[in-house]
C-alpha cells in the first residue's frame, strides 16, 4: 500500500451519495436528495452545435455565458463585471476551490446550524474547524472568534428551508466586514420561490472586503449538466482562476452552451413561473400529508422556497437506524445530523425533499415513516446528547 496523504483521514463518504445509491433498487421512494423532478426538464436544443466547442475553452468559462451571469447579478444589485464570474462544474466545485484557498489545518469557519452537509464534508477534509452560528446572533457570534471564512446559504437554507430576513441579510454583510471575514454565499434555490420573502444577495451588501457568491443551474435547468457559477470580489479571482485551472481547466462547453441557450430563451421567464407553480403546488401537497401523518411525531415549517422539509421529532431517535428500518420499507429519507457542524444535536432531525416524489409515493412513503415513528421508539438513542 504506498504511503497516502494525512489529509485523508478528514475524508469521508458523502451520506447523500451513498442514500442514493440504494434508492436506485425498484419500487423505493426517495425523500432523500435534492432531486429536481424529472418532468420539469426540457429538452436541449442539441441541432448545429457549433464545432468550435469541442476544443478546450477559457478557465473562466465562456464569455457570452458570464456576460449574461454578470447582467442579471446587476440586476440584483451585485455590483461585478464578467472578469470577476467563473463558470463552475457544479456548486460542489465552487465550495472546493473556496476551499482550497482559504482553509489550512484548524482554520475557524462560521456555519448557520444546520448548514449544507456536502460544505462541511469538504471542508473538514481541509482541516478546517467549525463555530456554529444560531439564527439573529450570527453578526455578534462572529465577533472575537477569528474566524477566516463564513459559508451561508441564506435563500431557502439546503437542509431547513429557512430565508434570511433583511436585516439578517444586513447584519452578517457588517460583520464580515468588520471582521475581515470572507463572506461565501452559496445561494442555489433563490428561483425556486414559492411566497415572498426578501432574496437580496447579501454581497451585494459588501461595500469592502472580500465575497463569494455562487449559484447553480442543477435546481432550474438540468442537475446532469453539472454546471454553476461563482461571482467573487476582484481580489480573490487570481487565485480562483489558477485552483480551477489545476482541477479541470475548464467546464464542460456543450454544458456551458446549453445553460446560455436556456438563460436567452424568450419562454425563459414563463418557464420559471411555471416551475415555481408546479413545486408550489408540490410543497403544499407534501405539507397536508405531513399533517395526516406525522403531526404526533414531528414539527415543521412550511417552507417559502427550495427543495426540502426540516423535521425536528419529537422523540429522539437513532435516525440512522431509523433510516435503515424505512428503507426495508422502501422509504429513503436524510438524517438531520450530518448538517449539524456538531459532534451531536440536541434534538433528532430528518430532511425530507417534496420535489421528486410523486403525490401517490408522497402519501404511502409519508405513511410508512409515520407508522415507524410510531412502532419503533427502542431505536432510540441510549443516552441523551450533549448540547
Amino acid at each position: 500500500m504506498p504511503t497516502l496523504s494525512q489529509r485523508l483521514s478528514n475524508l469521508h463518504a458523502s451520506p447523500i451519495r451513498e442514500i442514493l445509491a440504494v434508492i436506485q433498487q425498484p419500487g423505493m421512494i426517495s425523500f432523500a436528495g435534492g432531486l429536481p423532478d424529472p418532468t420539469s426538464f426540457t429538452r436541449p436544443a442539441m441541432a448545429e452545435l457549433p464545432l468550435e466547442l469541442l476544443q478546450y475553452g477559457a478557465s473562466e468559462g465562456e464569455l457570452a455565458l458570464r456576460e449574461k451571469i454578470c447582467e442579471e447579478l446587476r440586476a440584483l444589485g451585485l455590483a461585478c463585471d464578467p472578469t470577476q464570474i467563473i463558470i463552475v462544474s457544479g456548486s460542489q466545485q465552487g465550495i472546493d476551490l473556496v476551499a482550497k484557498l482559504t482553509i489550512d489545518a484548524g482554520t475557524v469557519i462560521a456555519v448557520d446550524s444546520p448548514t449544507y452537509l456536502a460544505a462541511l464534508q469538504v471542508f473538514r477534509f481541509f482541516g478546517g474547524r467549525f463555530i456554529e452560528l444560531q439564527r439573529n446572533q450570527r453578526a455578534s457570534m462572529l465577533q472575537g472568534q477569528q474566524a477566516t471564512l463564513c459559508y451561508v446559504n441564506p435563500t431557502f437554507q439546503n437542509p431547513t428551508g429557512y430565508c434570511y430576513n433583511q436585516l439578517e441579510r444586513e447584519a452578517l454583510a457588517q460583520a464580515c466586514q468588520q471582521h475581515d471575514v470572507l463572506l461565501f454565499e452559496d445561494d442555489p434555490y433563490r428561483d425556486l420561490a414559492y411566497d415572498t420573502c426578501d432574496r437580496t444577495p447579501i454581497c451585494s451588501l459588501m461595500k469592502k472586503g472580500s465575497w463569494v457568491y455562487q449559484g447553480s443551474f442543477s435546481k432550474t435547468y438540468a442537475p446532469g449538466l453539472r454546471l454553476g457559477f461563482m461571482a467573487a470580489s476582484k481580489n480573490l479571482m487570481s487565485y480562483l482562476v489558477s485552483a480551477k485551472q489545476a482541477a479541470d481547466l475548464h467546464s464542460n462547453r456543450l454544458s456551458q452552451h446549453l445553460v446560455l441557450q436556456a438563460l436567452q430563451s424568450p419562454t425563459r421567464q414563463h418557464r420559471l413561473q411555471e416551475l415555481q407553480t408546479h413545486y408550489r403546488s408540490k410543497r403544499d401537497y407534501f405539507a397536508q400529508v405531513l399533517e395526516k401523518y406525522m403531526y404526533a411525531h414531528a414539527r415543521w415549517h412550511v417552507p417559502q422556497g427550495g427543495l426540502f422539509f426540516w423535521l425536528q421529532l419529537k422523540q429522539r431517535f437513532d435516525t440512522q437506524a431509523l433510516l435503515q428500518k424505512a428503507l426495508e420499507q422502501q422509504v429513503a429519507f436524510m438524517p438531520g445530523e450530518p448538517f449539524i457542524a456538531s459532534a451531536q444535536p440536541e434534538h433528532s432531525y430528518v430532511r425530507l425533499n417534496f420535489s421528486h416524489a410523486s403525490s401517490e409515493q408522497v402519501e404511502w412513503g409519508i405513511s410508512r415513516l409515520a407508522k415507524l415513528c410510531a412502532t419503533h421508539s427502542h431505536i432510540a438513542p441510549h443516552s441523551p446528547a450533549s448540547v
